[in-house]
């Protein structure tokens, strides 16, 4: 929503508007819209009103004060919990109805409290790293690093022996085209 023009602009305006300017000249000269003047002469004629309306206040929050205490005690009992057991714990406890999933992470975020992933309540693992990407998240820096300095694609080089080489450096070369081959 665009910002509302300044008490005084909409001053000047009625006032240029009261001393017997044509509404295309006013809007000219102080660059707002036709319709701008016309709408804010037919206010203060109707209304009385020379300022703007006061801002009404926006949404209110999904998750009240009361809420955001509950919803707090629930992530301090346990923070490994999904959205949707939040969802329902907060329901039953606040006697309310239950909240949508982004409303809850955004009080969430709002409040600062972070859900922390269990390893042992991941579904999906791979084959290749069983314990998951939170072991590998959770090591030391130093341990992951490998050979600082070189680039990636000559960390795994192993000129002694040619089993461990690229394709091309093992003497594998590209089939030979045909004629007919485009």
């Amino acid at each position: 929503m665009p910002k509302p023009y300044s008490a005084d602009l909409r001053e000047r305006v009625l006032l240029a508007g009261e001393a017997g300017l044509p509404p295309a000249v006013i809007a000219q000269r102080f660059g707002v819209g036709l319709s701008t003047v016309y709408l804010w002469r037919r206010q203060a004629r109707a209304e009385g009103r020379r300022c703007a309306k006061p801002h009404a206040g926006g949404r209110t929050p999904g998750i009240d004060a009361a809420g955001e205490a509950i919803l707090r005690a629930l992530v301090a009992e346990r923070n490994d919990r999904t959205l949707d057991e939040y969802r329902e714990l907060l329901a039953v406890r606040s006697g309310g109805p239950q909240v949508s999933r982004p409303t809850l992470c955004r009080a969430l975020r709002r409040l600062g409290l972070w859900r922390k992933k269990d390893a042992a309540r991941q579904r999906a693992r791979s084959r290749r790293h069983p314990s998951g990407a939170g072991g590998l998240l959770r090591t030391d820096a130093a341990a992951r690093r490998q050979e600082p300095g070189l680039p990636r694609r000559e960390r795994h080089y192993h000129g002694d022996d040619p089993s461990l080489c690229p394709r091309a450096a093992r003497g594998h070369t590209a089939r030979p085209r045909a004629a007919g081959d485009g």
